[in-house]
């Protein structure tokens, strides 16, 4: 297991005791590898739903080197899903795969999925879209646009090409109003299949940050250091640890709505991070969660507010899908072939300062600091499910805006 394997020195960044030795460190390894962490249908699908979300982010963020990247994946796997629907039985197989259901063993799959994104689809987890647009040209079958719309509650849309005001309002509207203009222009009018994915998130946290907006400095790899609003906080409760293999110091913020966010900050001024893009798995970001030590810190982080798009089709191919992208076999949709033509995908996201409560009264300051004030990665997660809510790399804060 990864994540046991990647023994957080948290002890000695506060000097309370000693590094155990590397022989009981082996020892606890092999003792741990046998615990089953998710344990319920809703956790093994939360975990695959993540699984398949870690694989799409490393294959954008080593698309996209040395710039800011964001991704939803779970309305990524939503639209995904639907898609598989009205796949042959073959294909069906290559696309559960990509999605990490394979591993489900689930006979009540689409169930267990519905469920979980209405869990998970509510203000202050996530608001999510997620729906297929078809060519018009097409002889579509109407058991398959029945079948999505049954299991899912969304009916697939047939679309001549001019229908940009339409998808973009559709999106808009399950999102809150917050994602807006979601496509800049139409579907080419040959297109046959287009996935359409969106997700809005604003994170309210459970302790609030006393002071917002100060403008302070965030190095930049190879570059001078930049201006940036930051949030600052003494005595902040986190739960928090170092990972000496990984070069990085982990602090986990707890949000409401039983979310919390993973701050992923190396020890070194870089946007290099594929060998911490490499290492995330739902099974690390679970034993992260229970190994992790509370502490109070002084805490700054950057005011987060970014808006990302993308079409996420040529990542497919890094997924294992290249043989399935040339012969998709989406034979329930259509007698005609279907090729899939788009993944469209765009997220918006904003962290404020403010919370529920106040941080614990102390008259003496923070001994530990915690400064996100150089390139990271972050992840936030819904902690009943542990399904990937959204995922990110920042590593130059002042090109984001909504």
């Amino acid at each position: 297991m990864k994540g046991t394997a990647l023994l957080l020195v948290f002890a000695v960044l506060l000097s309370f005791c000693q590094a155990q030795s590397e022989t009981e460190a082996e020892e606890t390894v092999a003792e741990e590898e046998h615990v089953e962490l998710f344990t319920t249908t809703q956790t093994k699908m939360g975990a695959a739903t993540s699984d398949f979300g870690y694989n799409l982010f490393r294959a954008l963020a080593s698309q996209e080197v040395g710039n800011n990247v964001f991704l939803a994946p779970l309305s990524v796997s939503a639209v995904l899903t639907q898609l598989s629907m009205g796949a042959s039985k073959h294909a069906q197989s290559q696309l559960f795969r990509a999605l990490r259901y394979h591993t489900l063993q689930d006979p009540q799959l689409h169930d267990t999925l519905k469920e979980l994104l209405a869990a998970v689809r509510v203000p202050g987890k996530g608001l999510f879209a997620a729906r297929l647009y078809l060519s018009r040209r097409l002889q579509l079958k109407q058991d398959f646009l029945a079948l999505v719309e049954n299991q899912y509650g969304v009916r697939p849309k047939a679309v001549l090409g001019k229908d940009l005001k339409e998808v973009n309002d559709w999106v808009s509207q399950q999102t809150g109003r917050k994602v807006q203009g979601f496509l800049a222009s139409n579907f080419p009018r040959n297109s046959g299949a287009n996935a359409v994915s969106a997700a809005y998130f604003q994170g309210k946290w459970v302790t609030r940050f006393g002071q917002s907006g100060l403008m302070d400095t965030f190095q930049v790899d190879n570059g001078a250091p930049v201006s940036i609003p930051m949030m600052k906080q003494d005595n902040y409760p986190v739960k928090m640890g170092v990972d000496s293999d990984l070069q990085c110091t982990i602090a986990q913020v707890q949000m409401q709505n039983d979310v919390s966010m993973f701050l992923f900050l190396p020890d070194d001024v870089t946007s290099n991070m594929t060998q911490l893009e490499e290492s995330l798995s739902a099974e690390f970001v679970q034993d992260l969660s229970m190994t992790l030590l509370p502490a109070q810190v002084s805490l700054a982080l950057p005011v987060l507010r970014l808006s990302y798009s993308k079409d996420l089709l040529p990542l497919l191919g890094n997924l294992g899908l290249s043989d399935w992208l040339l012969n998709t076999e989406l034979e329930k949709i259509s007698r005609q072939p279907v090729r899939l033509s788009s993944v469209r995908h765009k997220v918006v996201m904003e962290m404020a300062p403010e919370g529920n409560q106040y941080p614990g009264f102390s008259s003496a300051p923070s001994h530990l600091s915690y400064r996100v004030d150089r390139p990271f990665l972050y992840l936030i997660r819904d902690e009943t499910s542990g399904a990937l809510l959204f995922i990110g790399r920042v590593v130059n804060p002042t090109g984001l805006t909504i």
